[in-house]
């Protein structure tokens, strides 16, 4: 199982938008950590939302699909319709 997730930053007013196979706790727990990337420029991330997927294509391309969006709006809208995980 898989899942596509968007994280939010309170800092940077941010949201990020990634895909794991990993569990969402572990994988968040990887973007809190010291490292090069875009999530270490803060360290309050929060997971506002996943989806569940059978498999890494299939969440890959849920990713892709919200990030061509280019909108905050609509990615707001669907962290506040379906969050598995609200404020």
């Amino acid at each position: 199982m898989c899942s596509f997730y968007i994280l939010y930053s309170a800092k940077l007013d941010r949201f990020y938008l990634g895909h794991t196979c990993m569990s969402i706790e572990e994988r968040l727990a990887k973007h809190l950590t010291d490292h090069k990337g875009f999530t270490a420029k803060a360290k309050d991330w929060v997971v506002k939302y996943t989806e569940p997927f059978p498999d890494k294509t299939q969440a890959a391309a849920r990713e892709r699909q919200v990030k061509n969006w280019k909108n905050r709006n609509r990615i707001e809208q669907l962290c506040s319709a379906g969050s598995e995980h609200p404020d």
